[in-house]
């Protein structure tokens, strides 16, 4: 009986001592599966800083593409300056074109009416050639002269005789240094080659006028003719 007693202390013991041990290696095997679960949970929380891009959401270096429309502004300025001197050219040669036939009318002196008659020619050729150009530039342009240029066509209208040979002597010699130099202007920094190469071949044909029409007005200022034939092209 007592033996019987001892066999199930030691059975209870032995059993007390498995459940221990399990217990102990059960303990043991929690604080190592939690703190790594833990530890992985709180690495994947970086991701809310990947999500800002705190570098990239400015993009800094992009701001320097505002420099095309600056680039764009002045290509336009550029093209202005050639529709302007197409424009006033245009309006210019007309307005030579009328005085010239004018001056047939009113003028007195021959040298006055040759002149005139050279006008007409010259201005009229260089106009039919702007069109041709403008017309591969696709620009406009006017149809009549400037309201400044139609009143000095007024004022000269009402004039005949050597008072007109006087007063369009001394028109033709101001407006013909007008013209060279915005010709002269359009030659140099032009953009566009056509208009450019438009100015450069007119350039001489407008020297040859002043020259004549210094001559002209010269004449006029001394009450004599002095011109001859000369105004008339050879």
């Amino acid at each position: 009986m007592k033996n019987y007693k001892q066999l199930g202390w030691l059975a209870s013991g032995a059993a007390l001592l498995l459940w221990s041990a399990m217990a102990v290696a059960q303990a043991g095997a929690y604080p190592q599966t939690q703190p790594g679960s833990m530890g992985g949970a709180p690495g994947t929380m970086g991701a809310p800083g990947t999500a800002g891009y705190p570098g990239q959401a400015g993009y800094p270096g992009q701001a320097g593409t505002m420099g095309t429309p600056m680039g764009t502004n002045g290509t336009t300025g550029g093209q202005m300056q050639d529709r302007d001197f197409m424009k006033k050219a245009a309006e210019g040669g007309m307005a030579e074109v009328q005085l010239g036939q004018l001056a047939q009318q009113n003028g007195q002196s021959q040298e006055v009416k040759d002149f005139g008659q050279r006008m007409v020619t010259d201005h009229t050729k260089a106009n039919d050639e702007l069109k041709q150009v403008a017309v591969q530039q696709n620009v406009t342009l006017p149809t009549s002269p400037s309201s400044h240029d139609q009143a000095e066509y007024n004022k000269l209208s009402k004039l005949h005789g050597d008072a007109f040979d006087k007063a369009y002597a001394k028109m033709m010699v101001t407006d013909h240094k007008k013209d060279i130099a915005e010709f002269k202007r359009e030659a140099h920094s032009g953009s566009d080659p056509q208009v450019k190469n438009f100015a450069s071949q007119t350039l001489p044909t407008l020297e040859e006028h002043l020259q004549l029409a210094e001559k002209m007005n010269t004449a006029e200022k001394s009450g004599g003719s002095g011109m001859g034939s000369s105004s008339q092209r050879q």
